[in-house]
């Protein structure tokens, strides 16, 4: 499976441990985030990763701020991308089971490194349940501006 990763600055650290976590069990990793400190703007990391999931080159995509909330904005402007901002494996399960969601968003300030593993870990466990919730998220996917 291929994972598509990005982040901005403020995530270098966090998408580094989850690199190391991807590798380590078989995962096939994009990096599409700055690997350093500089200030660098999380809406182009956001929408790269989603243009990457939506295109079809990884499954699934992580992206990761310093609150998680606009890089999650940025990548659901991508048609096709369903982002969740999960600060826990609860809500990362269930944003696969019921929502479909194909890019998981993390906040960098607001999480520990150990407890993003954690949740990566629950999104990619999970799987999309079906049933009454395809439904749903086909009505979301209809939606257009």
């Amino acid at each position: 499976m291929k994972i598509a990763i990005g982040n901005d600055h403020t995530g270098v650290a966090m998408k580094n441990d989850i690199v190391t976590y991807l590798t380590n069990n078989g995962y096939e990793v994009i990096n599409i985030g700055t690997n350093d400190g500089q200030a660098a703007d999380y809406p182009n990391f956001g929408h790269q990763v989603g243009q990457t999931v939506a295109n079809g080159v990884a499954d699934l995509g992580i992206v990761i701020c310093g609150t998680g909330i606009g890089i999650s904005i940025a990548a659901n402007k991508v048609p096709g991308v369903r982002a969740a901002l999960c600060y826990e494996t609860t809500t990362a399960q269930l944003a696969r089971e019921h929502n479909n969601a194909n890019v998981l968003a993390l906040g960098a300030r607001l999480i520990a490194n150990q407890k993003a593993i954690w949740i990566v870990e629950a999104f990619l466990k999970a799987n999309f349940d079906e049933g009454r919730h395809a439904r749903r998220v086909n009505q979301i996917e209809d939606i257009t501006c």
